[in-house]
């Protein structure tokens, strides 16, 4: 642990709805809840005008609903806030080399890597410059913690929060822990403060008085050894600019809990295939595929099966991870499945006898093919002209090559694709006539829009017939105005303390509310995979605390859910089950 404040750690303030309130110039000063709002989902994040209400991350949403029935409830956007972080750590970037991100909104900086003079004063003038620049590029606060390690950084920037800025000075560390609660240090979830707690230890100055023998005891002699460093506010973890993946994964929660075999098997499949997407997206390959189960009854276990080298091979994937659901069993009802792959590397090492199965499959199809098609030009030799037809066929490779007559099922795919579309709370939409808008609620085969910009007053709201061809989805508009953005990019230098740009939302960002909590979700606000990578179409959202293999402090009852659409009326919003309270 360095003397000099020289760690700043940055917690953008309750990032997703401070953003939905920017763009949304109705929803300003009023309560707004960010998460999965299906049966089973759970806030994201709350507004600090709803956190007076009781509400905070991690929560069920049902409760957050009765807690707040007045609030906003919306999906998450995560297209949106992938942008505005880009912003944010573009500007932390410019201050040193070392920066490590935690999740969309939060990252440690190394001050001292990047130049900065290891004294109060000049640490102070650097965070007061950041948060400045953030407001002023993105419309958004963030509150920053600046001391000599990541946990005491990370501490004063929730005792900060909302907007502002903590200084730990050296010497003031042991008192300023002592009264805390042994949660506060890195490392203490639920479990072990347990364990602490049957010893009589409560703050982090009893874990300090029990000594290090005592703790090592208790918890064994890594974990011992390492709370005691923490208590005594010894923090030596460095400053890593990047962070290697240990895992790929995903998950779902399902509204109702699956009983039928067949279905449960579907859904991992269909996990596997999207985890297999992620794996090559991140350009990686995996030795392990790991499975997760959670059942009715919240109880949790996961399964695993090391391939013989790494893969990236969604064939593989799947097979391995329905080998693993075929010894769990699953009759009693599962809330939640995921599919992941750790063991990574930057290269795949492909499975011949995968590849060979696979082949031997396809020359099988073709050799069908081939049969059915001899057959039907042997019965079609009734006629010359039919028996040159279907000669003609067979000598054709396997595979569809034109369309296929109109039959009795050929109307069951039409009738999907003219399936209502779904409309769900807080997704962007545009209207030929009415320009950008939001979607407020949906119901009924009525779904209710407002019409608004983040840079324009309070719009109108409007109702539409859910498939109305003038209505169509829509990319997130960005929070400054765009010629606003540019200045403020440019200007983002100037002394500490300037006012925003012209354009930036000033009042995007609640004041100090009397929630005594600090912003703390799950996850840090969720992070960027989770919820977003919901299927469209009414598949289940992944779980918000998404990850294969709980550790023993994990947190139950954080599953997310995709959100359902309420009901909508002209002129108001929809009522309660989704969307936005008026």
């Amino acid at each position: 642990m360095r003397g000099a404040p020289t760690i700043l750690h940055l917690d953008m303030d309750a990032f997703y709805a401070s953003a939905e309130q920017a763009a949304k110039p109705s929803l300003r000063g009023k309560p707004v809840i960010v998460g999965g709002l299906g049966p089973r989902g759970v806030v994201a994040t709350a507004s600090y005008e709803a956190r007076v209400f009781g509400v905070h991350s991690a929560m069920a949403m049902a409760q957050a609903r009765r807690l707040c029935p007045n609030a906003a409830f919306l999906i998450p956007r995560f297209a949106l806030y992938r942008k505005v972080s880009d912003k944010v750590m573009a500007l932390l970037h410019t201050l040193s080399p070392l920066v490590e991100p935690l999740s969309l909104d939060e990252a440690f900086v190394d001050l001292e890597a990047g130049g900065t003079e290891p004294t109060v004063e000049a640490a102070r003038a650097v965070a007061e410059r950041l948060r400045a620049d953030i407001r002023a590029v993105t419309g958004l606060t963030g509150s920053v913690g600046l001391a000599g390690s990541k946990m005491l950084a990370k501490i004063g920037s929730e005792q900060a929060k909302p907007d502002g800025l903590v200084v730990i000075e050296p010497g003031t560390e042991r008192d300023l822990l002592g009264p805390m609660s042994v949660r506060t240090l890195p490392g203490v979830g639920p479990a072990t403060a347990e364990a602490l707690r049957r010893a009589g230890i409560h703050t982090v100055a009893e874990t300090r008085e029990a000594g290090e023998a005592e703790l090592v005891r208790l918890l064994g002699r890594a974990h011992g050894a390492s709370l005691f460093l923490m208590a005594e506010g010894r923090d030596e973890r460095p400053v890593v600019a990047e962070r290697d993946a240990k895992s790929i994964s995903v998950e779902d929660t399902f509204d109702v809990d699956l009983t039928d075999r067949t279905r449960v098997q579907l859904e991992i499949a269909r996990l596997a295939d999207r985890c297999v997407r992620r794996l090559r997206e991140a350009g990686r390959s995996g030795r392990t595929v790991v499975i997760k189960v959670r059942r009715y009854d919240f109880s949790t276990l996961t399964r695993s099966e090391t391939l013989r080298g790494p893969t990236d091979d969604p064939a593989v994937v799947r097979e391995a991870a329905a080998r693993l659901i075929d010894g769990v069993d699953t009759t009693a009802g599962v809330r939640l499945l995921g599919v992941g792959v750790s063991g990574l590397a930057d290269y795949t090492q492909e499975d011949l006898f995968a590849q060979a199965a696979q082949a031997a499959q396809a020359a099988q199809a073709a050799q069908a093919a081939q049969a059915a098609q001899a057959a039907q030009a042997a019965r079609a030799a009734q006629t010359p002209q039919a028996a040159h037809e279907a000669v003609a066929d067979a000598g054709r490779p396997p595979g569809p090559e034109r369309p296929e007559p109109v039959g009795e099922g050929a109307g069951e795919a039409s009738e999907d694709a003219e399936k209502p579309r779904r409309w769900l709370p807080g997704s962007d939409v545009r209207h030929a006539e009415y320009g950008a808008g939001w979607v407020q609620g949906s119901g009924v085969g009525r779904v209710t829009v407002r019409f608004e910009e983040p840079w324009s007053p309070p719009g109108r709201v409007r109702t539409f017939s859910v498939d109305d061809p003038a209505l169509q989805p829509a990319d997130p508009l960005p929070l400054l105005r765009p010629d606003a953005d540019a200045d403020a990019a440019a200007d983002s230098g100037e002394a500490e303390g300037a006012d925003p740009p012209p354009g930036a939302v000033a009042d995007s960002a609640p004041g100090k509310a009397a929630d005594p909590q600090a912003d703390r979700g799950v996850a840090a606000d969720l992070a960027p995979e989770e919820i977003a990578d919901s299927d469209p179409g009414g598949t289940p959202a992944p779980d918000a605390g998404e990850g294969i293999g709980p550790g023993p402090d994990e947190a139950e009852g954080r599953d997310g859910q995709a959100p359902e659409p309420g009901g909508g009326s002209e002129h108001a919003p929809a009522p309660a089950g989704g969307g936005v309270s008026p």
